[in-house]
């Protein structure tokens, strides 16, 4: 079974192909991921690689901490994702009756 991993703490400069790249030395990558800003375009600093469950484990418990590029990796089981989406707010303004 496919297991998500969380990658955080990215040099900026890095891309899809090296972090797959750096996970492949610990098993067959599914896919990765590094989000982008909406605004600017520029990656966010963090990604997500998806491992078969043993693969995964071997990773995480290699990568935590180890220096990528220049800066030592976060790496470990992602969180599943929230119902509902995210953003809200709205509201607010001047309701006059």
């Amino acid at each position: 079974m496919p297991k998500r991993i969380y990658v955080g703490n990215l040099p900026f400069n890095c891309t899809q192909e090296d972090v797959s790249e750096l996970f492949e030395e610990y098993g067959s990558v599914i896919s990765c991921a590094l989000p982008t800003d909406r605004e600017s375009g520029r990656p966010r600093g963090f990604g997500f690689v998806e491992m078969d469950d043993a693969d995964a484990q071997k990773a995480i418990s290699s990568l935590d901490g180890q220096d990528f590029q220049g800066r030592a990796l976060t790496v470990n089981e992602a969180r599943p994702r929230r119902e509902g989406g995210g953003g809200g707010g709205g509201g607010g303004g001047d309701r006059r009756w």
